[in-house]
């Protein structure tokens, strides 16, 4: 059981997205149980402040390089050297895939050289990199936060190899292992924070951050040896498909690099403004986060293979596109819904802990109200990416990103003065729903329709579904509310634990009502892939194709 888990490979969109979204959960969960650790044993002040801001640098090389940027370019090339069922039978003389073992290794001894270097340069230049990220620090805090941030520098080398073995992962569509690793990354950030802390203080946690990046890499490494992969030491530059995959990562990388931009003014400003709001601004953002990763990204990763595929046949794209769109929005409206109705009672429950006061809880409440506006934008954006992507074009999404990028920046500036922390986190939904907006219509123009009348009628069912389901929620909040002790952690969990179950039943019985087509193509994915069954391409292709 335990092999064939490791070793099967999934053909269709929902079931891979299905998949991946289960260990996202659980990944997001051991994030979730991570912040509490951090919020209740230093609450929102100078030393998730310096922790947060010590990350950003190291997390700027690691985005801007491999996340995104590296799958890009990378699984579209490789996908194309894969060989067919019937190619490898006639390759039975020959070593099997080959010429992709061939790039992997280029692209990995390339990536890490590269890495090793960049980060080398970034452990000498930390304190001139810290004194532009943080500028509102004193010098104690900027030297704490320099010396964190050299730690965190070799997190990228092993994120970045892992991430190579999480392309060939996901080519291959053995979602399965590739969805284990951000599970081990949270673990060594958890270990971390609880046995390393104690010994270190807030060194600990900087090690933890390595740790998990070194989990992350070795969890992949069996399958990928499984497959086939073969090592070798050879740099080949000018490579034909190493030139290519560059050339469509540099549009991304650029686009990537407007996000971290962003980011990094964020982090300017929140370093301005009262202690402990950098650490509110991330914590929400974790939270809002949750959702987003679990449905929006795993539904864009499970669909990226399929998308790249049939990504110059129109028909086919949209109807994968189409699948997909609405698929992923019957399950985040409902998770913006729920989650802004009970913002406190999840915030109080994950976070209220130790250190962490009301006053953080407040500034915590009213960043993640203003995040759950954006939900929606910020689950679709990464599929719609992903289909310029498969079609070759990074180029549009970094122009794209441009534009929103310095609409958030002014927002974040303007916003920030006169709301606080939480105007940074209404600045950045203002600009993801722009974000969104300007990719649909730019796709839209490139491919025709999107099938928008069928997204339309589906996402009116949803809503409605959703906005009785928070009519409800807020009803059943009102009455536990009533009759029940809210000052014990006991009360707040059974009161947002029960509104939102009902909640969640009231949406699903609408949907049913309503005779939702996703909530019955979900619920038969799940029927046919119960308990864990393979997923052949030859009986599961139509489902594949978004059919």
């Amino acid at each position: 059981m335990i092999k064939r888990l490791f070793n099967s490979s999934i053909n269709s969109i929902t079931a891979a997205a299905i998949l991946v979204a289960f260990f996202s959960l659980i990944s997001r969960f051991l994030g979730i149980f991570r912040d509490r650790i951090l919020a209740g044993q230093f609450g929102a002040g100078d030393t998730l402040d310096i922790y947060y801001a010590a990350f950003r640098v190291p997390d700027l090389i690691f985005n801007l390089l491999i996340l995104g940027a590296l799958s890009a370019g990378f699984i579209p090339i490789f996908t194309s050297l894969i060989k067919s069922p019937l190619e490898r039978i006639r390759s039975l003389f020959g070593d099997e895939n080959k010429e992709a073992w061939e790039l992997t290794s280029n692209v990995l001894n390339i990536l890490g050289l590269g890495l090793i270097v960049l980060c080398g340069l970034g452990v000498v230049f930390a304190p001139q990199f810290m004194r532009l990220v943080t500028p509102g620090f004193s010098q104690e805090k900027m030297a704490l936060t320099v010396d964190l941030s050299r730690i965190m520098f070799l997190s990228p080398i092993f994120l970045g190899i892992s991430s190579v073995f999480g392309g060939v992962l996901q080519s291959f569509r053995r979602f399965f292992v590739y969805s284990l690793s951000p599970i081990f990354y949270n673990i060594g950030i958890i270990a971390g924070a609880l046995f390393l802390v104690p010994l270190w203080g807030a060194y600990g946690l900087a090690w933890g951050v390595v740790l998990g990046a070194f989990a992350h890499m070795l969890v992949q490494a069996p399958a990928l040896f499984q497959l086939g992969f073969k090592y070798s030491f050879k740099i080949n530059l000018r490579s034909p498909k190493i030139l290519k995959i560059w050339l469509m990562m540099v549009p991304r990388t650029m686009s990537l690099a407007i996000s971290q931009f962003n980011l990094l003014v964020i982090t300017v400003i929140a370093s301005t403004l009262p202690s402990g709001s950098l650490s509110v601004f991330n914590l929400a953002n974790n939270l809002q986060s949750f959702p987003v990763g679990i449905f929006g990204i795993s539904f864009a990763i499970a669909a990226f293979p399929a998308m790249s595929a049939v990504a110059f046949n129109k028909e086919h794209l949209v109807k994968d596109l189409s699948l997909t769109v609405r698929q992923i929005l019957f399950f985040i409206i409902p998770s913006s819904i729920i989650l802004l109705a009970l913002r406190a009672q999840i915030i109080r429950v994950i976070l209220g802990t130790g250190q962490f006061d009301w006053q953080d809880t407040i500034l915590t409440i009213n960043a993640l109200g203003f995040f759950c506006l954006s939900l929606f934008a910020q689950s679709l954006t990464p599929l719609l990416t992903r289909a310029f992507y498969a079609r070759h074009d990074s180029r549009t999404p970094f122009l794209i990103g441009l534009a929103t990028a310095l609409v958030n920046i002014f927002l974040s500036i303007w916003l920030s003065a006169r709301l606080g922390v939480a105007g940074l986190a209404l600045a950045f939904s203002v600009s993801s729903i722009m974000n969104l907006i300007l990719l649909w219509l730019w796709l839209k123009l490139e491919i025709g329709g999107i099938d928008e009348a069928k997204i339309f009628i589906s996402t009116v069912k949803f809503s409605l579904a959703a906005l009785i389901a928070g009519l409800v929620v807020q009803g059943v909040k009102i009455i536990i509310g009533d009759n029940i002790d809210m000052t014990r952690l006991w009360g707040v969990l059974t009161q947002g634990l029960i509104a939102g179950l009902l909640g969640l039943a009231v949406y699903l019985l609408v949907c049913l009502i309503l005779k939702s087509e996703e909530l019955f193509a979900f619920w038969s994915s799940l029927k046919r892939r119960w308990p864990f069954k393979k997923v052949g391409a030859a009986t599961d292709q139509g489902e594949a194709r978004g059919i």
